[in-house]
């Protein structure tokens, strides 16, 4: 790998709410300074940090909204060390020319397997039946407890997690029907339902993997829970907004549901607190946990791996692959092919003539292009440009000084 035009070691990573050691070698690998935090910060808080970082990387708790990146000058990327993304203002950060990774594959299996525990947890009445025990009552009860063998989960949002849940689910004999906005392959013999509705009302248990959207707030409300069988369960480990809480305690207290799981809550405490509370507490066969579908030793480690390569790839090469909020550019060549080339990463705003008005910067000084990358959305273009290193200071300063320039660098 060829040098940086601003020294590794002089790079500083902010890694928040104890993301995984494993991250933490990756980066100390590549010389980088590390700086990690056991909790979030708040936005104001945030927002004076980062005017000296270069990497941040949090969890689900810190929020990110596009205030905190006033003052983030030097801030080259964000990395998101779990699957969702809506803590941070992800327009706000492509408009600021950062792109935001996440880790979408790495805790699938954690939260597969942990919906599969709580559906049979919930078919025995296993919560109800442990506290009861643990307060000195023996309750021997078969009574509406079942085997979940030939009953029928329904999954709402059929993504890796929703596939990977219906993949377990079948091969403990459960029939599987799933719904998703999108047409998605079926996995095994999972059937898919062509609306929500029609799941509903078929399905013992319903489990829900949906992101946060404006079209997902409040998804399963009073309505919705009505047309779920009488005596059916249902398991939430998406977003705390797509379930009416209140809507949800009154079905299981009247005696329509039989039983509920959730994971995730509409408002969640930044740290571990006493006395938090939910309509949901003390409920019949309710099973609550304090968002930690992903938190296992292997998903942990595993997510860290994954976005710290993702963020240092970024630093280091100027791809983007992965990128939830950015133009996507992976390079067939990850350095310059040429000991003689400077590698030149710029974003700048998504109008005409942008493109033009580098290459003329470039024909200007008589240089030449080793190779040109380009790619684009909505608001930005993010180019990556291989060019002579005799020329590459000049190049760098004129297409700074654009009007649509919104970030330029020499990579090296």
């Amino acid at each position: 790998m060829p040098p940086t035009s601003f020294p590794k070691q002089q790079i500083r990573v902010l890694l928040l709410e104890n993301v995984h050691q494993t991250a933490h070698e990756i980066f100390g690998g590549e010389g980088f300074q590390v700086e990690a935090l056991t909790s979030s910060l708040p936005p104001a808080e945030l927002r004076k940090r980062l005017a000296d970082v270069h990497i941040l990387g949090i969890r689900s708790k810190t929020q990110v909204p596009a205030e905190a990146l006033v003052d983030a000058n030097r801030l080259l990327v964000l990395g998101c060390f779990c699957i969702g993304t809506n803590q941070v203002d992800l327009d706000g950060s492509n408009r600021r020319g950062i792109p935001v990774f996440n880790a979408p594959f790495s805790n699938t299996r954690s939260v597969a397997e942990m919906m599969i525990s709580e559906i049979i947890a919930l078919s025995r009445q296993l919560g109800d039946r442990s506290r009861e025990m643990h307060e000195g009552r023996w309750r021997k009860v078969a009574t509406n407890c079942y085997e979940v063998r030939g009953k029928t989960l329904g999954i709402v949002g059929y993504g890796h997690i929703g596939r990977q849940l219906g993949v377990i689910a079948e091969s403990l004999g459960m029939r599987v029907v799933f719904h998703d906005h999108v047409s998605k392959l079926p996995m095994g013999n999972n059937v898919s339902m062509h609306t929500l509705d029609e799941l509903l009302s078929q399905a013992d248990f319903v489990s829900l993997h949906v992101p946060e959207t404006p079209q997902t707030r409040n998804l399963i409300g009073a309505a919705e829970l009505s047309r779920m069988k009488k005596g059916s369960y249902l398991l939430n480990a998406s977003r705390g907004t797509v379930v009416v809480i209140p809507a949800l305690a009154a079905a299981i207290k009247n005696g329509h549901l039989g039983g509920a799981a959730l994971d995730v809550y509409p408002e969640e405490p930044e740290s571990n607190v006493d006395g938090w509370k939910t309509e949901l507490q003390g409920l019949p066969n309710v099973i609550l946990t304090p968002h930690i579908g992903g938190s296992t030793s292997e998903a942990q480690a595993a997510i860290g791996r994954e976005v710290a390569a993702s963020l240092t790839k970024f630093v280091n090469t100027g791809a983007t692959t992965g990128s939830v909020n950015f133009p996507t550019i992976e390079l067939a060549a990850p350095v310059p092919p040429t000991k003689n080339t400077h590698r030149i990463l710029n974003v700048h705003r998504n109008v005409p003539g942008v493109l033009r008005d580098i290459n003329k910067i470039v024909s200007d000084l008589d240089a030449n292009i080793q190779s040109q990358v380009l790619s684009t959305d909505a608001n930005i273009g993010y180019l990556i440009m291989d060019i002579e290193n005799d020329v590459s200071k000049d190049v760098y300063e004129r297409v700074a000084a654009l009007e649509t320039n919104i970030r330029t660098r020499i990579l090296y």
